[in-house]
């Protein structure tokens, strides 16, 4: 970097800097214009060709989750993990994934009145993830990850379509949400694990570089931004013909595709999103998100793991129907 940078006053972020040519950039900034720093590094960052070395090495990144991603696996900490009195035990956050195991829970409960299960935070910024407790139950150290006690030996599950799958299997006897009709059956499969394949795309794609990456990335942001918009039409066209995802019916799939789709068209996910991708364009997202919005197991599932937010919006640990009272 050229020594007019080092007298650069770093404090007023303005990425309009991002679109000026290097000649522009460099007469501002030896006239002492003061640039934000997130929008010199973007700027700097766009205009330096990058030459991957032969062999790459770690480096820890910045952005929201620079301090906690490493490049490999295994506990970090010993710690064991909490346990409630039910059979049913979550370990999770009301992040997207999480969201999508905690409706279909509630769900069960109103479809039982004998179910019940307890669910515990796992606070991803203090690293509760690595802790050998958690890990323990699921190795990649990601949330949701449940175990289930009814079992003769206690059987963990990782990986929120799986959770789901298999919690239809076991407590949803009569196919209520998971049809035992072979064909409806795997036309509600083919829409959770479509679900399983998109997020990437979707949170570690877009919502990555949109909102947690350090810096602005036109590159990323574009791909990720067509991919994004391309899901939500999939979307759009499928509900323009059906009532739910998977026909007539409210299933798992949607249970999987509301907290990310949903969500997202509702304005709780990446900051002003919503107006950059012009979601106001999917109308029978909207209608299907609205609709399963109305729902009090639905109602209750989003609070469920919530650690932020107003007092009412959240329910950190749940073990029974009367934690929402």
């Amino acid at each position: 970097v050229s020594n007019d940078f080092i007298f650069v006053l770093l404090y007023n972020n303005d990425n309009n800097y991002l679109n000026m040519s290097d000649t522009k950039i460099k007469s501002l900034l030896t006239a002492g214009v003061s640039i934000g720093a997130g929008a010199l590094l973007g700027w700097y960052m766009a205009k330096r060709p990058y030459v991957p070395p032969k062999v790459w090495k770690w480096n820890q990144p910045g952005g929201a989750f620079g301090g906690i991603n490493r490049p490999t696996a295994g506990a970090r900490s010993t710690k064991e993990l909490p346990k409630g009195d039910h059979a049913i035990q979550l370990y999770s956050l009301a992040t997207p994934n999480g969201v999508k195991v905690t409706i279909f829970l509630e769900e069960l409960v109103e479809l039982d009145n004998t179910f019940e299960y307890d669910a515990f935070p796992v606070k991803i910024m203090a690293q509760d993830q690595f802790t050998s407790g958690f890990v323990d139950i699921n190795p990649n150290s990601k949330i949701p990850a449940l175990v289930d006690h009814s079992t003769p030996k206690p059987t963990r599950i990782f990986e929120s379509g799986s959770i789901l799958l298999y919690l239809a299997e076991t407590y949803d006897k009569d196919g209520v949400f998971l049809p035992k009709d072979k064909a409806k059956r795997t036309e509600v499969l083919n829409w959770l694990f479509w679900q399983m394949g998109s997020a990437p795309y979707i949170g570690g794609g877009f919502g990555h570089f949109y909102n947690y990456a350090p810096y602005k990335m036109e590159y990323p942001i574009d791909r990720f931004s067509l991919e994004t918009k391309r899901l939500m039409h999939v979307l759009e066209l499928q509900l323009k013909k059906n009532k739910y995802v998977a026909g007539d019916t409210y299933t798992i799939a949607d249970m999987a595709i509301y907290p990310w789709m949903g969500r997202f068209l509702e304005g709780k996910m990446y900051g002003d999103a919503v107006t950059f991708l012009s979601l106001h364009e999917y109308p029978a997202v909207k209608r299907w998100a609205e609709e399963i919005a109305k729902r009090p197991a639905v109602k209750r599932g989003i609070k469920v793991n919530k650690t932020w937010g107003p007092e009412e919006e959240k329910v950190e640990e749940r073990h029974a129907r009367s934690d929402f009272q």
